[in-house]
């Protein structure tokens, strides 16, 4: 493959080809984005901090071009992808705040606290950034925002499908005034991709991905001693619990199914639901998706677009395919509309089991897995019963329960409590086992790709 070529998953139509880059010409952007790090580095935090308010203006200053860049390239809702560009704007502003104390450096004592000691939180060059297509300009920011207020430089691969939305965000950042080579994009294939990992100008790598590419950067990246943040999906496990407001339930998974098409790391997937509710809550939740507007993704009706891709599409398929041949239940969907278009109708699946792709896997699309659980304590053993662990949900009128079950045996990143939501700036967003390792957000993104110096002093 010599080049890239972009399409629009509703329509089908060519947008744009792109050439990729050579060898020599992304080593080029590698040292550059060194360069730039040796002189950025001397800036202090509060130096830093208005680079990062000037792209927040500018990004909102774009936000329709930005938007209908990214339902182009990947069938975004319009109205999410305008959502999704003030989220960044926030993501820059939530970084300027709080980045300079955030960084500080801190006084501590050591020799049984008879003298001094400084602890630095010291930038260390090169972050490559491995990002997917389905949040075109967010992936990236909360990489960008967090490294550039540490100190570091960042070079992007982007997923070639939203080719065109990496380019313009760093072109948006230059705009900004943002110092060239800071934050640049290489268009390139998976091998040299591997070169840039091994390259001894990169100091550290951050993906967002499934877990079999994560498994692969993982492993290069620490045969080559460089730190890693991996962030690898899930099938987040949403609990209707006995005791569970089944309205709110209902409202809040059709929700977090479909948001951004069904298309979100971090979103319900899993459907545990106990016996005590099964029949009020799974009838009222399959009217509800059968219910959903599919169409243009720049209409203001529609509820879900298309997939991302032919290729996504085809998996989704697949996936379900093989849970229905395994025994699954199909409640509504799976119809998949012939044409041009990328369009795959919310779906419900039931008695969905181990060994089904809608059991064990991430369908990435708008698909309900409904598992069926004896009570809240076997539905809390089915959410944990996965090789993931991004984020969940808990239903329940018990806050109190609902703290204790999140807290003490809930095994994943994050959990909501009878709501749905991607991310914010000021809480951690990161999971265990499958869905890698690392944070970001919340502070915690500022401090993973910095050198914790200890500084002792004689008195």
């Amino acid at each position: 493959m010599s080049q890239i070529t972009t399409m629009n998953p509703a329509t089908g139509e060519t947008l744009n080809t792109y050439d990729l880059m050579s060898e020599a010409e992304t080593i080029g952007k590698i040292e550059a984005a060194h360069e730039a790090f040796l002189d950025w580095r001397t800036k202090s935090h509060e130096e830093r901090a208005p680079y990062l308010r000037k792209i927040a203006d500018v990004l909102r200053a774009n936000a329709d071009r930005f938007a209908e860049l990214m339902t182009r390239e990947m069938g975004k809702l319009l109205r999410d992808g305008k959502t999704e560009v003030e989220i960044c704007a926030r993501i820059f502003e939530y970084t300027a705040d709080n980045g300079p104390s955030e960084l500080a450096d801190e006084e501590r004592t050591h020799s049984g606290g008879k003298k001094r000691g400084i602890v630095t939180y010291s930038p260390i060059g090169v972050i490559y950034s491995v990002q997917p297509w389905n949040f075109p300009i967010y992936q990236p920011v909360r990489v960008l925002a967090a490294n550039l207020m540490a100190g570091n430089s960042v070079i992007l691969k982007h997923a070639s499908i939203c080719t065109g939305s990496g380019l313009l965000l760093r072109d948006l950042c230059l705009d900004a005034g943002l110092p060239e080579g800071l934050f640049d994009v290489v268009l390139i294939d998976h091998d040299l991709s591997d070169k840039i990992i091994e390259h001894d100008l990169v100091r550290a790598v951050t993906m967002t991905g499934s877990d079999g590419a994560g498994s692969h950067i993982g492993e290069l990246a620490s045969k080559n001693l460089k730190k890693t943040v991996l962030e690898l999906g899930s099938n987040d496990a949403y609990l209707v619990l006995e005791d569970a407001d089944i309205e709110t339930a209902v409202k809040t998974c059709v929700q977090g199914r479909l948001y951004n098409n069904g298309e979100t790391c971090v979103s319900a997937k899993r459907f545990v639901v106990t016996d005590a509710v099964y029949d009020e809550f799974v009838p009222a939740f399959v009217e509800a998706m059968k219910n959903v507007t599919m169409g243009d993704p720049t209409k203001d009706e529609t509820q879900l677009g298309p997939l991302s891709s032919r290729e996504q599409f085809d998996t989704i398929v697949e996936q379900v395919n093989k849970s229905l041949e395994a025994g699954a239940k199909l409640l509504c969907g799976g119809d998949p509309i012939d044409g041009e278009g990328c369009y795959y109708p919310a779906t419900v699946l039931a008695e969905c089991k181990p060994g089904m792709p809608a059991y064990d896997d991430e369908l990435f699309g708008p698909v309900a897995s409904v598992i069926r659980a004896k009570d809240d304590d076997d539905a809390m053993r089915i959410a944990n019963d996965s090789r993931y662990g991004l984020g969940g949900g808990i239903f329940t009128k018990d806050e109190e329960k609902a703290i204790r079950l999140a807290r003490d045996h809930f095994d994943t990143g994050m959990i909501r409590i009878n709501s749905f939501g991607a991310a914010d700036p000021n809480m951690p967003f990161g999971g265990v086992k499958d869905s890698g390792y690392g944070r970001e957000h919340g502070g915690f993104g500022m401090k993973e790709f910095v050198n914790a110096k200890a500084i002792f002093l004689p008195s």
